[in-house]
């Protein structure tokens, strides 16, 4: 049993070290005009806090914890909101 918590417990990690790089990277590739122009934070502003969640969960090693959580959902909300407000300015959506 103990060897299966450990490996839920490493998939998560895994899990949310990937979502919070991806995050990471996405806010450093897209154009700063776009972060303003969809009316969110400015792109220096993304990328600082989806570079610190990407930076707490490699150093706790496990999402689980009372910075691990806050940083999981900080990458959440970058990938659901501000990504596609600011990849539909680059496609030229009007909504």
């Amino acid at each position: 049993m103990a060897m299966f918590d450990g490996l839920v417990l490493l998939a998560l990690y895994v899990l949310a070290q990937g979502l919070t790089v991806w995050a990471f990277v996405d806010a450093l590739v897209r154009p700063a005009p776009g972060f303003l122009a969809a009316g969110k934070l400015t792109k220096p502003g993304w990328a600082a806090i989806t570079g610190l969640a990407a930076l707490i969960i490699f150093w706790q090693q496990t999402p689980m914890t009372l910075f691990g959580l806050p940083a999981v959902i900080a990458a959440i909300v970058y990938l659901v909101d501000v990504r596609p407000a600011v990849r539909g300015l680059q496609r030229g959506n009007s909504w």
